[in-house]
């Protein structure tokens, strides 16, 4: 019964260690994919502050031209205004030209206030791209670090899924069976200690009659609460697999 136990054991052991390490791979591509979505944010903002400042430089080139255009039409409404004769197309001349001034006072306030928003614009860009760049290097190290870690993960995987088919291998084929079986229906955890009296898994008392039962080792028992294969794990032979 000994051995019996101490394969079961031992096979527990692998089992725990083999799902502790799938369950750390599995968070290999999750945690991959949680920086390329924060990569992804990084590079939208980025390219909608883009955007926003390319937008605001061809608002400032387009109200440039119409300045350059108001220029133009105050040019000619000044010459035409050296050849007027009558007093009455004189004085509609001076209000044109009075309009384009105008006109040209609002535009030039207008390309004032663009060139303030574009250092605060091309601030804001700049600060984004520089986080864009550090999170892009931070991804790579990172992605390069996770595939290293997936690497020697599939490594252990793989030793121990051999130490698996080893004990499997030596356990008697219906012990087997019942501790796969449990295994499937228990969380994964088939075979139990139990300590003072007390199941480590399920928290409950064995009773006295039992308990002394599973001190004397001649026969494979289960707990009575939770079903599961239970050893004496005061038991030093025990302690020591």
């Amino acid at each position: 019964m000994e051995k019996r136990i101490k394969l079961l054991i031992g096979l527990q052991a692998c089992d725990v260690r083999i799902a502790e390490k799938r369950v750390q791979k599995e968070r290999g591509p999750a945690a991959v994919q949680k920086r390329e979505e924060g990569l992804a944010a990084a590079e939208t903002l980025l390219r909608e502050e883009t955007d926003k400042l390319e937008s605001h430089d061809s608002l400032h080139r387009e109200t440039e031209r119409e300045i350059q255009d108001l220029d133009d039409r105050l040019k000619k409404a000044e010459v035409k205004l050296s050849s007027i004769a009558s007093n009455k197309e004189y004085k509609a001349a001076l209000k044109e030209i009075e309009g384009i001034k105008n006109e040209r006072g609002t535009l030039e306030t207008a390309v004032i206030e663009l060139m303030e928003q574009k250092d605060a614009l091309k601030s804001t860009c700049d600060d984004n791209r520089k986080q864009a760049e550090a999170l892009k290097q931070q991804f790579d190290q990172d992605r390069k670090q996770i595939m290293r870690d997936m690497k020697i993960l599939d490594k252990d995987l793989k030793k121990l899924e051999n130490e698996r088919k080893k004990c499997c291998k030596a356990t008697d084929g219906s012990l087997l069976e019942k501790y796969d079986t449990l295994r499937g229906h228990k969380n994964g955890i088939a075979i139990t200690p139990v300590v003072k009296g007390v199941c480590q898994v399920c928290r409950m008392a064995i009773p006295p009659q039992k308990f002394n039962e599973l001190i004397r080792g001649d026969k494979l028992m289960t707990c009575p609460s939770c079903a599961r294969i239970m050893y004496w794990g005061e038991d030093e032979r025990y302690q020591q697999s």
